[in-house]
């Protein structure tokens, strides 16, 4: 098989072009042209979000060795989540070789973060299963140096809106917040779910997400933006 175009801008050169191949490939493509689930990239973004976690992990645990282990469980989350990934897929260009079906490209389905960031993960797998741990590692310190180098510049990974929210709940003698779905719209290989945040008894924001855990975050940061402008308006004249 004939090299592949992506590979320059990976810095990577397959020994299976196959493995390649099938990390670029979505479920909806399989959808519409025929074959079997299992040949899209999902495995690989499975494997693929493994090897992220414990490279990130092994860099973070060896670059600040007075981080707590709240702390270096905070700087992977932040690094290695939709957001993070997708930013570098878009750098890398992975976009413009993602294989979609006539409907989830109708849909702009090619810029979404939760595609890019599954290709991303689904890459790394890809380059794991070619060239083993070690290469899949220099893969990932390069293509994410830039986001990396800003988390070490900040010397600490922004504050979990979720962890935010429980501090300041509880701070004021209230029970936690809870969590609840609220609804899911979209395919089942995309979906987007909705959820609240109840705080005393009362709905106190509302966020979604293509998973539910993104759609927590969301809600925690929607609710502690709706106690801000309470605050506000107590203090108004």
């Amino acid at each position: 098989m004939a090299a592949h175009p992506l590979e320059p801008r990976l810095g990577v050169t397959f020994q299976d072009q196959g493995l390649l191949h099938q990390a670029l490939v979505h479920r909806s493509y399989i959808n519409e042209t025929g074959g079997d689930s299992i040949d899209s990239y999902e495995r690989m973004e499975f494997l693929g979000d493994s090897v992220l976690e414990l490279v990130i992990s092994s860099e973070l645990y060896q670059l600040l060795p007075g981080h707590s282990e709240g702390d270096l469980t905070k700087g992977r989350a932040s690094l290695v989540c939709r957001e993070s990934l997708a930013g570098v897929a878009r750098r890398l260009g992975l976009g413009d070789f993602i294989l979609l079906g006539h409907g989830e490209e109708a849909s702009q389905g090619r810029g979404r973060d939760s595609t890019l960031a599954a290709a991303m993960e689904a890459v790394t797998g890809a380059v794991y299963l070619d060239q083993g741990l070690a290469h899949a590692k220099d893969f990932i310190l390069r293509s994410m140096a830039p986001e990396i180098d800003a988390y070490l510049a900040m010397g600490a990974a922004p504050a979990n809106a979720k962890s935010l929210l429980q501090e300041r709940v509880q701070g004021q003698g209230i029970p936690g917040p809870e969590y609840r779905l609220a609804g899911s719209t979209g395919p089942d290989h995309d979906p987007v779910f909705t959820v609240e945040v109840v705080v005393d008894g009362n709905v106190a924001g509302r966020g979604q997400g293509g998973r539910k855990a993104d759609a927590e975050r969301e809600a925690a940061r929607n609710a502690l933006e709706n106690l801000d402008m309470q605050v506000q308006e107590t203090r108004q004249p």
